[in-house]
C-alpha cells in the first residue's frame, strides 16, 4: 500500500538553561566522518539587526496554535524533518514547480506548518528585510510551539543561514514509524545524536500530536503482544479492521495537547501507539533511559525530563548548520534567491 501519510513527529520538544550548559550545547564540533560543520550559533543573534525577530515569530505561532492546537505538533515535526536532511537549513521549505523537492519525499509526507513559517517570514521581511533566515524561523517556531503546549521555554541559538538545495533524493533515510530499534539508533547516531537523544526527541515530540490509523493497523492486525490488552481494544475500536486508515488518533492518549512526561509512562506500560515508540522499551539501553526519568519522585520527573529534552532540541538544532558566508538569507522561504 502506498504511504500517503506519516505520523506527526512533534519533536519536542517535544526550562530555562544555565548559561554554562547552554554555551556548551552550542559549541558542538562534529567530526569529519559525520560530515557536519561546527555549530557556531549565538544567543540573541538578531538583537541588533532585528530586535523584535523572536517576538514576531512568537506572536505568529501563538495565534496559529490558538486557532488550531494541532499546529504545535506540526511545527515541532517540521524542525525535525528539516534538520535530518541537509542539516537545519530550511531546505524542506523550498518548493519548485516540480515534485522532486525535499518536502515531497515519501518520508516527509504529511509534513506541514509551511503557512505559519511563511507568515512569520512575511512579517520579518516587512520589518527587517533580508536579515532573518528561514532556518532560524523554523527553529524558533518549534520552541514557541512547545511553550504553547505548556512545555519548557529554552533559549535557541541562532545565526543559521538558508540552504539552496532541496531534493527528494536526499531525504531517503528519514526515521520511519516502522523502523526497528537498531535502525532508529543508527539513523540518530549518523546525525551525532545519542540513544538518550532518541528517547528524549521521540517522547518529547510524541507527547503532543496525532498519527493516522494507517500506521497502527499493521500492529493491531498482527496482535502485537507488546501492546497492553486493554489499550489494544481501545486502539482497535478507533482503527477497526477495514476501517478508514486516515482517521487520526492521539500519540499520547492521556494528554494530547499538553507537553508532559506521560508519554514515557505510556511507553513503559505498553500504551505506545506507534511501533517506533513501543520498541524503545524493548531495548535495554533505551529502557534504562526511560526508567531513569520515572524512578524519581513525581515532582522532579517533569523538570528533569523537560530540561534534558531542551538540551536534545538545541543539539538537534545544530546539525549541519550553515553559517557565515554559507548559504543565503532567503527573501521567500519557499524559494531560493
Amino acid at each position: 500500500m502506498c504511504r500517503r501519510i506519516r505520523e506527526d513527529i512533534s519533536i519536542p520538544l517535544f526550562g530555562p538553561k544555565m548559561i554554562t550548559v547552554a554555551l556548551l550545547l552550542v559549541s558542538f564540533s562534529f567530526y569529519g566522518q559525520l560530515g557536519y560543520s561546527e555549530a557556531q550559533l549565538e544567543f540573541g543573534f538578531y538583537s541588533e539587526t532585528c530586535p523584535r525577530a523572536e517576538s514576531i515569530i512568537r506572536d505568529v505561532v501563538q495565534q496559529a496554535v490558538t486557532n488550531d492546537p494541532g499546529k504545535a505538533a506540526v511545527l515541532l515535526r517540521l524542525q525535525f524533518h528539516d534538520c535530518f536532511v541537509e542539516g537545519c537549513d530550511g531546505s524542506i521549505l523550498i518548493k519548485h514547480d516540480g515534485k522532486d523537492d525535499e518536502r515531497f519525499a515519501a518520508g516527509n509526507a504529511g509534513v506541514a506548518g509551511f503557512d505559519v513559517i511563511d507568515k512569520a517570514k512575511s512579517e520579518l521581511e516587512r520589518l527587517c528585510p533580508g536579515v532573518v533566515s528561514c532556518a532560524d524561523i523554523v527553529a524558533l517556531a518549534a520552541r514557541d510551539a512547545i511553550v504553547e503546549t505548556k512545555g519548557p521555554f529554552y533559549e535557541v541559538p541562532t545565526g543559521r543561514r538558508d540552504g539552496r538545495i532541496a531534493s527528494d533524493g536526499h531525504a531517503t533515510n528519514l526515521p520511519d514509524v516502522q523502523d526497528s530499534i537498531n535502525s532508529l539508533k543508527s539513523k540518530f547516531r549518523e546525525k551525532g545524536l545519542s540513544d538518550q537523544d532518541l528517547v528524549l526527541l521521540s517522547a518529547g515530540a510524541h507527547t503532543i500530536g496525532t498519527t493516522a490509523c494507517f500506521f497502527v493497523i499493521q500492529r493491531l492486525d498482527a496482535q502485537d503482544p507488546t501492546i497492553d490488552p486493554e489499550f489494544f481494544q481501545i486502539l482497535r475500536s478507533k482503527c477497526p479492521r477495514g476501517g478508514d486508515v486516515n482517521v487520526r488518533i492521539p500519540l499520547d492518549w492521556d494528554s494530547q495537547f499538553v507537553f508532559d512526561d506521560q508519554i514515557l509512562r505510556n511507553i513503559k506500560n505498553g500504551r505506545g501507539v506507534i511501533l517506533s515508540d513501543s520498541v524503545l522499551y524493548q531495548d535495554n539501553n533505551m529502557k534504562a533511559v526511560i526508567d531513569s526519568y520515572l524512578e524519581t519522585n513525581q515532582s522532579s520527573v517533569k523538570a528533569h525530563f523537560a530540561a534534558d529534552f531542551t538540551k536534545a532540541m538545541v543539539k538537534m538544532g545544530a546539525i549541519g548548520v550553515k553559517i557565515g558566508v554559507e548559504g543565503e538569507i532567503r527573501r521567500l522561504c519557499n524559494a531560493t534567491n
